[in-house]
């Protein structure tokens, strides 16, 4: 049996920038974005705490220190200065549940790290 699990997620990260005519995705601060495991490509959920939106998109690494940007339809769903929760799931096996242990980011302000943890 396969259970789908929570793989990863940033916490409390604030909006920096919104692109609607970029084609789609969130931009992460690479550091931020490879501190929280998330690869380049990887499929994560947006969970707006503002207006409680859900949608899905897809990771690209920034440049920026600090960047969280909604780009393309994703724009639509956020403004700058919201606070969002970036999650990403995994599928894993009963015997890789005895050692599962999920990324947890905890960011604060300028989405800059507070702490790195492995508790749901």
């Amino acid at each position: 049996m396969q259970f789908e699990m929570l793989y990863s997620k940033i916490h409390r990260a604030q909006v920096s920038d919104a692109n609607l005519n970029y084609v789609g995705s969130i931009t992460i601060e690479k550091n931020l974005a490879k501190s929280a495991k998330l690869l380049a490509g990887m499929k994560v959920e947006i969970l707006n705490i503002n207006n409680g939106e859900r949608f899905s998109t897809y990771v690209i690494y920034g440049d920026k220190k600090g960047e969280i940007c909604l780009n393309g339809a994703a724009a639509r769903k956020a403004q700058v200065g919201d606070i969002i929760i970036i999650v990403a799931y995994a599928t894993y096996s009963q015997e890789e549940l005895q050692s599962y242990q999920p990324t947890i980011v905890q960011v604060g302000a300028n989405n800059e790290i507070l702490s790195i943890t492995s508790e749901v």
